[in-house]
């Protein structure tokens, strides 16, 4: 059953798409520390190099990072452009004490930075430098209900999508905030983006506005309700 929601998924992303980022990214490896990595590349090409944007870093312990901005845009809606001065990030639902932070209230948390691809649907992948803060850090502040099993992420244009809570704590999951450097452009999710690690990219929610904490084990979201898997695991 998973493998024929998985096959209707990949036709619907290539129609509609679930994600973004560049399809030229090299092939993953794994390092021997777990992480996974891109294989560096001679040859890049000029598409490529005409989306980093300035000062964005291309290297980082010899991989080369793909930019942050994608090669098209296909999310929903189109490009969010957030007002950072009247932004507020909500986390309520099954916690003691329900919170709204702003974008600094989230910056002076304990920073995070880790190389991690993203991987879509459709079969290509994106490696970055990620920089964030743990969610499990952003929860503790909300003091999530012992019944609380599933984080929603409700975004500026509508999207959703859903991670289980433990996923999130077991695997020190991050909300990103700078992509190989510099703050995320508006194209990746400005001013957060769900860096859902190991799963495909549906999962990595972009301009988050609201972290809802709940017991619905089946909820689904945007592309979840229309076929596509609720795990979301990279085979």
């Amino acid at each position: 059953m998973k493998r024929t929601w998985i096959g209707i998924a990949l036709l619907v992303s290539f129609l509609l798409g679930a994600c973004s980022a560049d399809p030229t990214a090299s092939m993953p490896e794994q390092t021997t520390t777990g992480m996974t990595k891109a294989t560096t590349v001679d040859a890049v090409s000029s598409a490529t190099l005409s989306r980093y944007r300035e000062n964005e870093i291309q290297d980082y312990e010899g991989v080369r990072l793909d930019p942050a901005i994608g090669p098209s845009d296909n999310s929903i809606s189109g490009v969010q452009r957030v007002d950072i001065r009247t932004y507020r990030l909500a986390v309520d639902g099954l916690v003691s004490k329900p919170l709204e932070l702003t974008y600094d209230d989230v910056l002076k948390r304990t920073p995070v930075e880790r190389l991690i691809t993203l991987y879509c649907v459709t079969g290509w992948q994106a490696t970055m430098l990620w920089r964030g803060v743990q969610l499990s850090e952003i929860l503790d502040l909300a003091t999530v209900n012992p019944e609380a099993n599933t984080v929603i992420f409700h975004c500026v244009d509508g999207y959703t999508t859903s991670l289980p809570l433990a996923a999130i704590i077991d695997n020190k999951l991050i909300m990103a905030y700078q992509a190989n450097g510099l703050p995320i452009p508006a194209e990746m999710g400005y001013p957060f983006i769900i860096v859902a690690e190991d799963k495909l990219g549906y999962k990595w929610a972009r301009w988050v506005t609201r972290i809802e904490l709940s017991a619905d084990t089946n909820y689904e979201g945007y592309w979840e309700s229309r076929g596509f898997d609720n795990e979301a695991d990279i085979d």
